[in-house]
C-alpha cells in the first residue's frame, strides 16, 4: 500500500546530497514531464518580477525565485526532509531510524506540482512552484499543470498495482487522480457528535497519523488493513464508499 501526501509550499533550505538527479527519481515515467518543467521554471526565475506574478508571490518570498533560478545546480534532501510546515512537521523525518527510512521508502510518496509524485526518499531541491501556478511557457500553448500532470500521475500511480490511501488535498488529487480501489482520506473533528472539516488541523492530523504509521510500520495491503490497523491504534476511521472519514481528535489525542 501507498500513503500519498500532498507537498508544503514550505521548504528546508540546502542539502546534504548531490545536485538534482532526474534518474534517481522514483516514477521514471514522468521524466520528460519533470524536465520539461524544471527547464521553464528555470527560465522564468531569470526574471524575477515575472516569477513573482506567476508564482503568486510578494517581495518577502523573492528568495523562492533564487531557489528556482538554481533548481538544476543546487544540493538536494530526500522529499520527507525537504518539506516542512503544519503537515511534514509532526513525521520527524529528521529522527527516523534506520526501519522508519526504510518503511517511509516503501510506502510515503508526495505529490510534487514540479516532479509529480516522488518517493518519500527521494533526492529533490528546494523549489517553488504550486498547484495552481501559471508558468508563461504553458500559458501561452494553453496548457496547465493540470494538462501537464494528470494522465502521466494518474498511469504512475496506476503502474504500481496498490491501492493508495490518498492524503492529498482536492486540488492535488486533479494533477492525478489515484487508481481504483485506493481510498481519499478527510479528516473532520467530532465536537459531540457534530462533525465539521478542517483546515489547520486536517493537515497536523494527517501528519501526525503518518508518524503513527512509521512507529508502527504496520503490514498493510489493503485499505481494510489500514483500517483495521488504525482501529487498533484508536484511531477512528469509518470508510464510506471509496473516501475514509477520520476524526482528528483520536489522532491527536494520542
Amino acid at each position: 500500500m501507498l500513503f500519498l501526501l500532498p507537498p508544503s509550499e514550505t521548504k528546508r533550505e540546502g542539502g546534504s546530497c548531490a545536485p538534482l538527479d532526474f534518474s534517481a527519481l522514483s516514477f521514471p515515467s514522468l521524466e520528460r514531464q519533470r524536465r520539461s518543467l524544471a527547464t521553464a521554471v528555470v527560465r522564468l526565475a531569470r526574471d524575477a518580477d515575472a516569477s513573482m506574478h506567476a508564482l503568486k508571490i510578494g517581495e518577502r518570498l523573492r528568495f523562492e525565485v533564487d531557489r528556482n533560478r538554481a533548481l538544476k545546480t543546487s544540493p538536494t534532501l530526500p522529499a520527507l526532509q525537504r518539506y516542512t510546515g503544519v503537515a511534514f512537521d509532526p513525521i520527524g523525518a529528521d529522527d527516523m531510524t534506520q526501519e522508519q527510512t526504510a518503511w517511509a521508502g516503501e510506502h510515503l510518496a508526495i505529490h510534487s506540482a514540479l516532479f509529480g509524485v516522488v518517493g518519500a526518499l527521494d533526492p529533490i531541491p528546494a523549489y517553488r512552484l504550486s498547484h495552481d501556478s501559471r508558468l508563461p511557457s504553458l500559458v501561452e500553448k494553453g496548457v496547465s499543470l493540470r494538462s501537464v500532470w494528470a494522465r502521466p500521475v494518474a498511469r504512475a500511480l496506476a503502474s504500481r498495482g496498490r491501492p493508495i490511501v490518498d492524503l492529498r488535498s482536492e486540488s492535488y488529487t486533479e494533477l492525478g487522480p489515484a487508481p481504483e480501489g485506493s481510498a481519499y482520506v478527510r479528516v473532520v473533528s467530532d465536537d459531540g457528535g457534530r462533525r465539521r472539516a478542517l483546515n489547520h488541523f486536517n493537515k497536523k492530523t494527517k501528519g501526525t497519523l503518518v508518524r503513527m504509521l512509521l512507529r508502527s510500520r504496520p503490514e498493510v495491503d489493503s485499505v481494510r488493513d489500514f483500517v483495521d490497523w488504525a482501529g487498533g491504534e484508536g484511531i477512528v476511521v469509518e470508510q464510506a464508499g471509496d473516501e475514509l472519514v477520520v476524526v482528528s481528535e483520536s489522532v491527536l489525542d494520542e
